[in-house]
């Protein structure tokens, strides 16, 4: 069992208190009735959880709006999850998603996996949102730091030379200016 899955079915079955539900829709191969279970009303937030992740995994592109929604949820357990289904499921519109979710300052307290996943992706959308986050985060006393290095940090393993003078600026600000140079470093030189 793919040990994310693993660490996910554990969680929930805390949480849903296990039960014939729980291990129905964790041992179910039927991806229509995970599919179900995304819509049906009444359902709780680990049912959906489970069948999205499931799904993603799956590569079942019904998943996409769920696992979306949990990308943007309060609790960084879910946000992690659905961010590596995310990236598994293969669906084109997970960057754009990604992005709009990682540079919306009103939910900026849970953009850090956002930034991870679009990271991960390396899709042409990556590079541009990691700048703009990255530019907000640098005003004084900003208290996502979390972000800001994330940002720093998925800028250097892009290697993009547009994130150069954005780093920069990062170097002034003791918290990022160690992995600021660090992500200097990795973006090539230009002739």
């Amino acid at each position: 069992m793919d040990e994310e899955l693993r660490s996910l079915t554990e969680r929930l079955r805390r949480e849903s208190g296990g039960g014939a539900g729980f291990e129905r829709l964790a041992g179910t191969g039927d991806l229509d009735e995970l599919a179900d279970a995304l819509t049906a009303p009444g359902q709780s937030l680990w049912a959906r959880e489970l069948a999205a992740f499931r799904l993603g995994l799956a590569g079942d592109r019904r998943a996409f709006e769920a696992l979306v929604l949990l990308l943007n949820h309060r609790e960084p357990q879910r946000c992690a999850s659905a961010a590596y289904a995310l990236a598994r499921l293969g669906d084109p519109r997970t960057a754009r998603a990604a992005a709009a979710l990682a540079t919306n300052e009103l939910r900026v307290a849970y953009a850090l996996h956002p930034v991870r996943l679009l990271v991960e992706l390396r899709a042409p959308e990556a590079v541009p949102a990691l700048i703009t986050t990255l530019e907000r985060r640098l005003r004084p006393h900003d208290p996502y730091r979390r972000v800001a290095l994330a940002c720093v940090d998925g800028l250097g393993a892009l290697g993009d030379a547009r994130a150069r003078t954005v780093l920069n600026e990062a170097l002034a600000h003791p918290t990022l200016a160690e992995a600021a140079v660090r992500a200097l470093a990795r973006i090539p030189r230009q002739r």
